[in-house]
């Protein structure tokens, strides 16, 4: 049981990530910074998004996971927990097309089949 409570920290990590990078997303669909306007001007409008109340939301998960992987790092060896953070890509991937109908290509398709492979290698591993 102990395993799977461990295992529940690198989860959350992922869950946190994922989710704060989709809201971000979500909030910034329908935004395009021209290309001729200054840095500075770019810079400022991020700035500004910081009181958007949905991009507060996503720094607060991106804290979260931070919070969960120290504590994962104190569970795991750094070189078995990292691999489970490419899931991000796996979760990013179905959530992207789900909810933004991004097109899910055979090369991503394959790419996402490579990464999930190297992660059931890498669990095979665990002490």
């Amino acid at each position: 049981m102990q395993f799977l409570v461990n295992h529940l920290y690198i989860f959350l990590t992922v869950a946190f990530a994922v989710s704060s990078q989709l809201i971000i997303k979500w909030q910034m669909k329908n935004i395009s910074l021209e290309d001729t306007i200054s840095i500075f001007d770019k810079f400022l409008f991020a700035f500004n998004m910081l009181f958007n109340p949905y991009i507060l939301l996503s720094i607060i998960l991106t804290l979260l996971s931070g919070l969960s992987w120290i504590i994962a790092m104190s569970k795991f060896d750094i070189s078995y927990a990292y691999p489970f953070t490419a899931l991000g890509f796996v979760f990013i991937l179905i959530f992207s097309h789900l909810l933004f109908n991004e097109t899910i290509t055979i090369y991503k398709y394959i790419g996402v089949s490579l990464i999930v492979i190297g992660i059931f290698i890498i669990c095979k591993d665990i002490k």
